[in-house]
């Protein structure tokens, strides 16, 4: 019974929550501050969750407690950790990723596909990364188990093509835009397939490669490793595959990436729990719960999300909730919230 609570009941809480990060991020769109932007984020995202029935803890969040005031990692959030004297153990307990504003610049400058996202599983049921860098390989449910991680960019276009049965050169690959990634971009390019480069935005991404009809067949590349957690959990739902490793500070060449690794991040990542540093992980090994929920709410336009729309009298948000295992769906809802008196006259 508290599984399906959690499926059943919590899935609309979650949807809740994403689309107040949603609504708040999107009044700052455009202003230029992506710091604000996220703040308002997860302030709103916060303040829902303590509203929900469960006990959760972040797993995934804003960083650790000294870097983040709110939704930092380790925080207990819920109704069922606001007043234990209440006897509200009864409410499940669960782990809970979240990116409150994934696309913080995005959302700063206007551009597509901010989104707002959390995932939630069972205790035990998200793996506990750092916040370092992660490379990753993502593809659909055609192409699942026909990649490697480390086999050449263009055994895996030719493995990928295959199975969609079409020619290389139709497919579309998307990369992060950044100095690390030349090499990559060059080999794919080599292969006569097709690159979109991103500003930011891996999850996104990474859930655009495995919904049809996006126009995306896979996601390369290094991105956050927080981000790969969370789109595991979105591959669970949706039937697609993540393979993913950690990078090490010495396995980069560009100074700006070298500096967001700190020191010692090797023990603290033992001491979350990963033994081996060079593993390589597959979907399971990222989202292994049985029991996930995973919500997204538009921020700005993207490819399988609307953003955010505000008119005189309300709000209106697109999102997308899934879940997997017992009863697996996927729903895209789109919603109009009221904000007017009893003449508001609602347009479709």
């Amino acid at each position: 019974m508290r599984e399906r609570k959690m499926e059943h009941e919590l899935g609309l809480d979650f949807l809740r929550v994403v689309e107040a990060a949603a609504i708040a991020s999107a009044h700052t769109m455009g202003q230029g501050d992506r710091k604000y932007s996220d703040q308002v984020a997860v302030e709103a995202m916060r303040d829902v969750m303590d509203t929900l029935p469960m006990r959760g803890e972040i797993v995934i969040g804003e960083g650790e407690r000294d870097e983040a005031p709110m939704l930092y990692i380790g925080e207990k959030v819920g109704l069922g950790y606001k007043n234990t004297a209440s006897g509200d153990d009864k409410f499940p307990e669960v782990d809970i990723a979240v990116d409150p504003l994934e696309g913080t610049n995005l959302c700063a400058m206007g551009s597509a596909n901010a989104i707002a996202v959390m995932a939630c599983a069972e205790k035990n049921g998200l793996l506990r990364a750092p916040d370092i860098y992660m490379e990753k390989l993502i593809v659909g449910p055609s192409s699942k188990g026909a990649v490697r991680l480390d086999a050449p960019v263009k055994e895996n276009l030719e493995a990928i093509a295959r199975r969609l049965d079409r020619d290389i050169e139709d497919l579309v690959v998307i990369v992060l835009d950044r100095p690390r990634h030349k090499k990559l971009i060059d080999d794919i390019r080599e292969a006569k397939a097709r690159i979109r480069l991103i500003t930011d935005g891996d999850l996104s991404a990474g859930i655009s490669a495995a919904v049809a009809g996006s126009g995306v067949h896979a996601v390369m590349g290094i991105g956050g490793a927080p981000e790969g957690v969370l789109t595991a959990a979105a591959m669970k739902c949706l039937n697609g595959q993540i393979l993913a490793r950690f990078v090490l500070k010495e396995q980069l060449e560009d100074q700006e990436d070298r500096s967001r690794i700190p020191e010692g991040v090797v023990d603290r990542m033992r001491e979350m729990g990963i033994e081996d540093p060079r593993r390589i992980y597959d979907t399971d090994d990222l989202a292994p719960g049985k029991h996930i929920i995973f919500a997204a709410t538009g921020v700005t336009d993207g490819t399988i999300l609307r953003g955010v729309r505000f008119f005189g009298t309300g709000t209106r948000t697109h999102s997308i909730i899934m879940a997997s295992e017992r009863d697996k769906f996927v729903r895209f809802i789109d919603t109009v919230h009221v904000e007017g008196g009893p003449d508001t006259v609602v347009r479709f």
